[in-house]
């Protein structure tokens, strides 16, 4: 997404900035998120252990979902114009709420909470995320998630 001013940034506040493209969690996602964090826990990886735990097929890591935030905030949450740097600062309120099964679409919903400016050139955006999974009611997770600019 092309910058914004941040006066332009600033008035989206309180509002759903935009959402997301669809993206698959397909199994061979799943099983490199695995042997990229060692998170090989056999419920993400083998569909006979999934389904002896009461689920209908194997499903993605949690951090796996919350990883995905970069990729899924392309195009849809603006960046300041004359930005130099941009860094995650932190999450907050992380909830994985339900899971998201191999073979899902996920997206992303933004909302700006709040884009403040907390010493001169040095600006903290607050987002509200929801990761909506294809065809479940319930989101996969929602999370405040907190950027830091320096224009």
């Amino acid at each position: 997404m092309a910058g914004q001013s941040l006066a332009e940034m600033a008035a989206l506040a309180g509002r759903e900035i935009g959402r997301s493209d669809w993206i698959a969690i397909e199994q061979e996602r799943i099983a490199r998120f695995a042997d990229a964090t060692d998170d090989r826990s056999a419920i993400h990886l083998d569909r006979a252990v999934a389904q002896a735990a009461g689920f209908d097929d194997t499903f993605a890591q949690g951090f796996l979902t919350l990883s995905l935030l970069m990729r899924l905030q392309e195009g849809v949450v603006p960046e300041p114009e004359d930005m130099k740097s941009g860094f995650n600062y932190g999450l907050d309120r992380v909830r994985f709420l339900s899971p998201v099964m191999t073979g899902t679409r996920i997206r992303a919903r933004f909302g700006l909470l709040a884009l403040e400016e907390v010493r001169p050139g040095h600006w903290r955006r607050t987002l509200d995320v929801t990761i909506e999974a294809e065809g479940q009611d319930k989101p996969a997770l929602s999370a405040r998630w907190i950027g830091y600019y320096i224009v």
